[in-house]
């Protein structure tokens, strides 16, 4: 199984034009040794012929002109994305559809809540109707038989719910507080039926929920959550007011973060993506970065390719 980074940054990307935290300012300033990141999104294929798209960023355009696969080649319009997997409803990993409409209908898989947001309280969908359109395939989660994406074979996927609220957009989120529920947020594990191989993908995951366990345990590659390093790091900076698991995402310090979590795991491969522009482990030579690579932990990067 191939998986290819198209963007492995959290909304906003890195640098991100309106920040000057350390991080951005190192980047632009030529500081600190780092990349930067457009937004979080991955193109997994059994065959390196035919591609499943997971979220389709607003920074898709340039992701597909840096990754020649993905481009036109069989025809004189065409594309190797036999399929489309929207993890949530979140404006970064959506947006991206609309540079996409100028081709045939869009064969989009993502769960019934998020289609209601993309319907009604941020209506692509609608909007992208008087384009080609859009096929869309219900997502079933939490359950035992998955899914497949048609032309993708041998690949099935396995959907889970994650505990993480609606986007603010949504109309089922009336309240600074939200209303989360099932559907809102996916995680999801990608099998490939004729090796066993396996990837478990979650670039939005804010704790690690009992019927986790067996995802955490099965994957030969964890994929996950590496937005920030600290629980108070939007805070501290003065960036925002709310906690990292406030926003949905475990950070990677602390005795319970991400880090003790993933030197449990017996995945021969873990990499963090969805990474924010202020979390120090994209200073490739800070302190937080030298932990990670200590205990066997990779930082994904754009243009990162992961066999499986």
């Amino acid at each position: 199984m191939h998986v290819h980074v198209l963007g492995s940054g959290a909304g906003g990307g890195f640098p991100q034009w309106n920040c000057n935290c350390p991080n951005c300012r190192g980047l632009r300033e030529g500081r600190i040794r780092a990349r930067p990141r457009t937004q979080s999104s991955i193109a997994v294929s059994a065959d390196g012929q035919r591609w499943v798209l997971f979220n389709c960023s607003p920074d898709i355009r340039t992701q597909i002109q840096a990754f020649p696969a993905l481009q036109p080649g069989r025809a004189v319009r065409d594309t190797a994305i036999a399929g489309i997997v929207l993890i949530d409803a979140q404006i970064d990993h959506t947006t991206g559809l609309v540079s996409l409409r100028e081709g045939d209908a869009l064969d989009v898989y993502c769960t019934e809540r998020v289609h209601s947001d993309l319907t009604n309280g941020y209506p692509l969908f609608k909007l992208l109707a008087h384009y080609a359109g859009v096929n869309w395939h219900a997502v079933p989660f939490d359950d035992d038989a998955g899914f497949q994406v048609e032309g993708a074979d041998p690949l099935r996927f396995y959907a889970v719910s994650l505990r993480s609220e609606a986007p603010p957009y949504s109309p089922r989120r009336p309240s600074r507080r939200g209303n989360p529920a099932p559907g809102d947020n996916i995680g999801v594990l990608i099998k490939d039926t004729h090796s066993g191989a396996s990837v478990f993908y979650a670039p939005g995951l804010g704790r690690i929920e009992p019927h986790l366990a067996s995802y955490l345990q099965q994957a030969d590659c964890l994929l996950v959550d590496g937005t920030f390093w600290d629980e108070d790091e939007m805070i501290r900076l003065g960036i925002g007011t709310k906690q990292a698991r406030d926003m949905g995402h475990l950070p990677q310090s602390g005795p319970d973060g991400m880090l003790a979590v993933l030197r449990g795991a017996p995945a021969r491969r873990k990499v963090l993506i969805h990474i924010n522009n202020t979390n120090p482990i994209l200073d490739e030579d800070s302190p937080e970065r030298a932990q990670l690579a200590a205990a066997g932990i990779e930082v994904a990067y754009d243009g990162m390719d992961i066999t499986v």
